[in-house]
């Protein structure tokens, strides 16, 4: 489309006419663009090349308010929906503060050593906890060693 994808249409004509059933016909068969279409309110979703019969089946079952999708797009949208979430993920500065945090410093001494305030470290911290799913200073510094932010070995005896 030469002003807009399917996607921004799908969420226009909803936007416009909340009543209409919007069936997909498209040659993209991407995992993104099928959850995308469908997150933007799409009903169905077939592909370029679907024989009339197929159409008018989907045409009627959006008509009738029940979801139509090629196999094809059905078994991407599964997947889509199974894969697991995508962290948001950390700003250089949240890593840094991450890995002083893992070294065991208190958010006082986080402010000295990267020269900010106390209260930018407590919304950094408040902003890890929330990106990576975790209540606590310990359950951050925990994963940071999982992940790999911060090894054992440079922890060092200093946070033990």
């Amino acid at each position: 489309m030469p002003v807009m994808d399917g996607i921004e249409a799908t969420r226009a004509i909803k936007a416009a006419m909340p009543d209409v059933e919007v069936v997909a016909l498209t040659s993209v068969l991407e995992d993104a663009s099928v959850a995308g279409a469908v997150k933007a309110g799409a009903i169905g979703y077939l592909l370029k090349g679907t024989d009339a019969d197929e159409l008018r089946r989907a045409i009627r079952a959006g008509a009738e308010g029940r979801v139509h999708l090629a196999p094809e797009a059905a078994a991407r949208l599964m997947r889509e929906v199974r894969a697991p979430d995508r962290p948001e993920p950390l700003t250089e500065r949240e890593s840094e503060v991450l890995r002083l945090l893992a070294r065991g410093r208190a958010n006082k001494q986080i402010s000295a050593e990267l020269f900010i305030e106390e209260k930018t470290v407590k919304a950094h911290v408040s902003s890890i906890l929330r990106k990576l799913g975790v209540r606590t200073r310990t359950q951050a510094a925990l994963h940071a060693v999982r992940a790999g932010v911060v090894s054992l070995e440079e922890l060092g005896e200093e946070s033990w």
